[in-house]
């Protein structure tokens, strides 16, 4: 799996997480299967587009940033995202042979006669090889098993002060995530304090956002932060920068809203406490 649609991977499981819903639910409000959802949230397969866009409307959430994730992953998926050698782009003429006589192409004599023994046993090896593998049973189709969260390329790629300052979702710590707290702004924008476990590191994410507007997260360590630069940032999730985190380690995040008239709101969250909503604002 590659680095791209390890990201995907990791983005719908989180937010198939937070619909609350098993996959046979999941495939009742869905055209896809439970097995074939087996294998888009385990990265066994790429989802269709269409999937990403499903689950999004499932989830009651904006598409724009899974559908960025998809568009990225699609073509390493489908082999496209390799750049073509020059050989490739400027194919030479090979060349030209003398046309050969019939008696020039025929092997001549007992090492031609044995050579064209062997090639005939190979192909029949090769062959019944083949028909073998093809008559045996697939012991690699997908099957109705329910997700694990422990698939080898799905392993967080960080932990503790190795995800300082990295990207969440493209460590794969995005998988099952504690959401510590969900805070609600003046302004009607969400930040959510999350943690994991595996990857002993925290972070914040928002959405609902305005264009200019700003969050901030810090644990013990640096203050990490994402700017609301565009429309399309204003219609997806967005995401801090990770802070390592252990459990009792306090998690703070600010938002300072794009406005000059407006307040810096922040609200605070401990690892290992249970989680809250909507917690007054801070003006600080």
């Amino acid at each position: 799996m590659s680095a791209e649609h390890a990201r995907l991977t990791a983005a719908l499981r989180e937010l198939r997480a937070g619909t609350g819903l098993s996959l046979a639910a999941l495939s009742q409000h869905t055209a896809y299967s439970k097995s074939s959802w087996e294998r888009y949230l385990n990265g066994k397969s790429l989802p269709p587009r269409q999937a990403v866009q499903d689950l999004c409307r499932v989830a009651n959430e904006p598409d724009g940033r899974l559908l960025a994730l998809w568009e990225i992953a699609e073509p390493h998926w489908n082999g496209r995202a390799a750049v073509p050698s020059p050989a490739a782009e400027e194919p030479r003429p090979e060349p030209q042979e003398p046309p050969q006589s019939p008696e020039t192409r025929r092997p001549h004599g007992r090492r031609g006669r044995l050579m064209v023994v062997l090639a005939s046993v190979y192909t029949m090896i090769v062959g019944g090889a083949a028909l073998v593998l093809f008559l045996l049973p697939d012991h690699k189709a997908p099957r109705d098993e329910p997700l694990s969260a422990n698939e080898p390329s799905l392993a967080p790629q960080c932990h503790g002060a190795a995800c300082e300052g990295r990207d969440p979702l493209r460590l794969i710590c995005g998988i099952d995530p504690d959401t510590l707290t969900t805070y609600r702004t003046t302004t009607g924008a969400h930040v959510e304090l999350r943690y994991s476990k595996k990857c002993g590191a925290s972070w914040a994410r928002t959405w609902g956002t305005r264009i200019g507007d700003r969050v901030e997260v810090k644990a013990d360590g640096p203050t990490h932060g994402v700017h609301i630069k565009n429309k399309d940032d204003t219609e997806t999730y967005m995401y801090t920068e990770m802070t390592a985190a252990h459990p009792g380690s306090t998690i703070r995040a600010c938002y300072r809203p794009a406005s000059a008239s407006g307040e810096q709101e922040c609200v605070e969250a401990r690892v290992g406490e249970a989680a809250t909503t909507t917690r007054p604002p801070s003006p600080q």
